[in-house]
């Protein structure tokens, strides 16, 4: 796309219009092109081989890293000044072992874990005595209000007893007052008996 020059406004100094501008060069990456030993290389592949030489390039500078290290790790050798304080550790502890008596706590252990489990057995134990005595407590209760029910109907079987005799006695009261009313009569009828 051409540019346009923008307008200048004219000046007494410069009566002529001005030049027009040379057409820029493409500077994109389609466009451009390098010319080596007669042949002609694109921008695209002037890039992907930049890309593919700077890929090679950190490959090699980390493998020889990588390999500068591997050899400073194997210069330094280890000698036998440097190992002697660790085995005189190894040495304290195993003698702290020792000392400690290590073998007698397995037996110990075993006869904790024996007394734990006499305990769970006994705690079992414990809690089917304790739903045992929940029911015995239901029981019970079931109990005190049956025997509370069986005192109510006691008390209305005395009532009932009480007024059965109550009865019995007026009956027996209204049968002597009745025969007498029937000796009175009969003595009425019959005066001279």
């Amino acid at each position: 796309m051409p540019k346009i020059p923008l307008y200048k406004w004219p000046t007494e100094a410069s009566p002529e219009p001005p030049a027009p501008e040379a057409p820029q060069p493409d500077m994109s990456l389609e466009a451009t092109e390098l010319n080596v030993g007669g042949l002609k290389f694109k921008g695209v592949y002037i890039a992907l081989l930049f890309t593919i030489v700077s890929t090679i390039g950190g490959t090699i500078w980390t493998a020889s890293t990588l390999y500068g290290r591997l050899e400073s790790v194997e210069s330094d050798k280890i000698e036998k000044k440097d190992i002697n304080p660790i085995i005189e550790q190894v040495a304290l502890v195993e003698q702290q072992l020792k000392d400690n008596d290590i073998s007698s706590l397995q037996g110990k252990l075993a006869q904790l874990g024996t007394n734990l489990q006499t305990i769970m057995t006994q705690q079992a134990e414990l809690l089917a005595i304790k739903e045992r005595v929940v029911e015995a407590e239901k029981e019970v209760t079931d109990m005190k209000a049956t025997v509370q029910s069986a005192k109510l109907i006691v008390e209305k079987v005395d009532g009932f007893n009480k007024q059965l005799n109550n009865f019995d006695t007026k009956s027996k009261k209204l049968e002597r007052e009745i025969n007498d009313i029937w000796t009175a009569m009969d003595d009425l009828a019959n005066p001279l008996q």
